[in-house]
């Protein structure tokens, strides 16, 4: 893999840090971005290439991928993983704080896609990885905007996969559940910050402050090693699949979509009452 590059987004802490070292670990050319390259340094020293990249800003995805362009002539992975939750029910949410999620969840993928596709298409071969997650296939109470960003990030790669099949290109999902990393502190923040609270929701706070919920389920939560080899296996598949669940919590709540609305909607009530 000494002359495969991959672009990774979001590498300054868990998913992405761990994938870059991975990838670095097997030969690839690693070039680790994130909107701070001093949280990235150790991964320069490592061996990999660092730049700066906020996704939400076209001209740092462009500058980044004509870099890795004119370095290497070729991009053979692009792995979008930059990504954060803001949680809250919907109502509580402001609509400014939907569009930044989207904006970094779903945009800046959109983005960096869109900047990668024509050269992943001259050179006829390549793979893109979106990290989603099984938020992104069901969908629960107090979740509603993060769910509705990785629904559509879902939505876009399942479209995406038709569209460049027969330029040799993949677009691949990897969804995992609970990741043991700092994504849940940012989660819990964007909670604290991001919403306004209406007093009608008050249980679901609980949940959120109790640890109940997705977010605070960190005794069924994986390592990020985890993740990141399964993004690399995808990566290194000359067919690789169109969907990678990561971890338990990700298999069964997968399963979870197959049980009828009306029950499954009961069943987040009676958790409610309980709370």
């Amino acid at each position: 893999m000494e002359d495969k590059t991959v672009l990774i987004t979001g590498a300054s802490s868990g998913i992405g840090r761990a994938t870059a070292q991975a990838f670095n670990d097997e030969g690839w050319t690693v070039y680790a971005t994130a909107r701070d390259t001093d949280d990235i340094e150790d991964l320069a020293d490592a061996g990999c290439e660092t730049q700066e990249l906020d996704v939400t800003e076209a001209e740092h995805v462009e500058a980044a991928v004509e870099r890795v362009i004119e370095d290497e002539g070729r991009l053979d992975c692009l792995v979008n993983n930059a990504g954060y939750a803001q949680f809250g029910p919907l109502e509580d949410v402001p609509t400014e704080r939907v569009h930044d999620q989207f904006d970094v969840n779903v945009y800046g993928p959109h983005r960096l896609i869109r900047e990668a596709l024509p050269h992943m298409r001259e050179q006829g071969e390549g793979t893109i990885v979106n990290v989603s997650s099984v938020a992104g296939r069901l969908a629960t109470p107090g979740m509603g905007v993060y769910n509705g960003s990785k629904f559509a990030l879902e939505g876009l790669t399942d479209a995406l996969r038709g569209e460049i099949e027969e330029y040799g290109i993949d677009a691949v999902l990897v969804e995992p559940g609970p990741v043991d990393t700092n994504f849940d502190d940012r989660a819990d923040e964007e909670l604290e910050d991001g919403t306004k609270r209406s007093g009608a929701y008050e249980s679901l706070y609980v949940f959120y402050e109790e640890g109940q919920t997705f977010g605070g389920a960190s005794a069924l939560s994986v390592p990020p090693t985890d993740v990141s080899e399964t993004i690399l296996e995808a990566a290194c598949s000359p067919d690789p699949d169109p969907r990678y669940p990561v971890g338990q919590v990700a298999k069964y709540g997968l399963l979870a979509r197959f049980v009828p609305d009306r029950i499954r909607d009961r069943l987040y009530g009676l958790a409610s009452k309980l709370a």
